[in-house]
């Protein structure tokens, strides 16, 4: 009569994370088979009569045959593998050795599984909630996987947004990997993503970190510790990650001080980013492209957006600092589209001449356009505004002449006036102002809804390490 082999996960490394099922097979076993290392986590549960069988490490396939020579001596054998049998453990080799054996002797050895609390869940539980939702795992031992298959799951499991858990990280002699990784996930998800790593999880040697993708460091783990990565949407709690499943609607965004709208927004940017052909920008040029290309869902912003080095956070500065106090937009659409909720919580006035009385009134007397008249005025009284154009050239224009002759001096332009006649050579007009920070949307496209985005990615830009726009909506 044959025997049977039982195939147990025994958890990640402590008594209480072993199923009761598990626990019975292993009493009622004649032989366990595995790597002597995990014997100390079964030793008090075997009977007196149980031999332990122990073919060292990496010996996966000489501990399989050792399994099926003692249960085909009519015994039952248990093979233990750590956390999750079936999870690179034992369970596909025995399955595997059963129908080679089948095929070559004609023997049929009964198999039964049972499943174990794997590494990464033991690792998740102490982390908080960090995989509460679709999720992968990736081994980067390349023993028996090429690298270039591992470096492409990374790749899907980076881009698909998979909250990820990475098992063997890290060797001796493979130090590199660990570095690729963060290299490809940093193409595809923002510098805040929550990084938990768990270091020997379940055991005395216990250590379990929270951080950043930006801020992981690959020199602090070792073979015994499990990562996990969180998707977009997982965030960092009184030191646990949370990976919402989203079952609270607006209410529970709220209290993490996400609105729904915000959410939204987060979403989009999230993908714009990932979509960008250059991954290398600076932190405040990226931050305007990301708004350029969320208003107009056009990626040849990539191409023409232009701004000053710095520019961003010299014009967040000296709002932040309350140099700045106004803005003055050539139209009254660009400021509809200023965030209201922005401007309160940083006291600036955004305002537009165009419907003051005095600029009719100067317009047909000098003969000039209502927008110029507009500037002029706006000159003599904020001459050191952050200027923003959305639609006429000539206000563009005139501004650059009051610069030259000396009656303005802007804290920031920002030029985006938009159609055929004379938008080009405004925008050339502007650049040769090497004193005053500048963002330009190059050639004939611009608009009104350019030019507020782009104030509103100055207004916000203390959001733009977290990628977390849209507070303001």
């Amino acid at each position: 009569m044959k025997g049977k082999i039982i195939v147990a996960g025994i958890g990640p490394g402590c008594p209480e994370d072993i199923t009761p099922a598990v626990l019975e097979a292993v009493r009622q076993a004649d032989a366990i088979v595995g790597y002597k290392y995990y014997f100390q986590f079964i030793q008090p549960y075997l009977s007196e009569h149980c031999e332990c069988i122990d073919t060292g490490m990496k010996k996966e396939k000489e501990r399989a045959q050792q399994a099926f020579e003692v249960a085909e001596e009519g015994k039952n054998v248990v093979v233990i593998s750590s956390g999750d049998a079936g999870i690179y453990g034992m369970a596909p080799l025995i399955f595997e050795m059963r129908g080679e054996r089948l095929e070559v002797r004609g023997e049929r050895i009964e198999i039964e599984v049972l499943p174990g609390i794997s590494a990464f869940q033991k690792a998740a539980s102490l982390l908080g909630a960090p995989i509460g939702h679709d999720l992968c795992t990736i081994s980067l031992s390349d023993l028996m996987t090429p690298w270039e298959v591992i470096e492409r799951r990374i790749k899907a499991a980076a881009t698909g947004d998979f909250v990820t858990a990475i098992y063997n990280p890290k060797s001796h002699g493979r130090y590199w990997q660990l570095y690729r990784l963060v290299e490809l996930f940093m193409q595809e998800r923002s510098a805040d993503t929550p990084v938990g790593y768990v270091h020997q999880a379940g055991r005395e040697e216990q250590e379990v970190k929270v951080t950043t993708l930006a801020q992981f460091d690959p020199e602090d783990v070792d073979m015994f510790t499990v990562i996990l990565i969180g998707n977009s949407q997982s965030y960092i709690s009184d030191g646990k990650i949370i990976t919402p499943r989203g079952y609270y609607s607006g209410e529970k965004l709220e209290v993490r001080g996400e609105k729904p709208g915000q959410q939204i927004m987060m979403a989009s940017f999230h993908t714009i980013a990932s979509e960008l052909n250059r991954k290398d920008y600076s932190l405040g040029h990226k931050w305007a492209l990301l708004h350029a290309i969320h208003t107009t869902a056009d990626f040849e912003m990539e191409k023409i957006l232009y701004t000053d080095e710095g520019a961003i956070e010299t014009l967040y500065k000296k709002v932040a600092d309350g140099e700045l106090k106004t803005i003055i937009t050539d139209v009254t659409m660009v400021t509809s589209g200023i965030r209201k909720g922005a401007l309160e919580r940083l006291g600036i006035e955004a305002k537009c001449y165009l419907s003051d009385p005095r600029v009719a009134a100067m317009a047909t007397s000098l003969g000039i356009t209502r927008t110029q008249a507009g500037i002029r005025l706006a000159v003599e009284e904020h001459p050191d505004a952050l200027f923003a154009f959305g639609n006429a050239p000539t206000a563009l224009m005139e501004l650059c002449d009051l610069i030259r002759k000396g009656k303005a001096h802007p804290a920031g332009i920002i030029a985006a006036p938009v159609g055929f006649v004379h938008v080009c050579e405004s925008k050339h007009m502007v650049k040769p102002f090497k004193n005053i920070p500048k963002i330009i949307v190059e050639g004939r496209k611009g608009g009104s809804n350019l030019a507020a985005t782009l104030c509103n990615a100055i207004l916000t830009f203390n959001d733009a390490e977290q990628l977390k726009p849209g507070r303001d909506l």
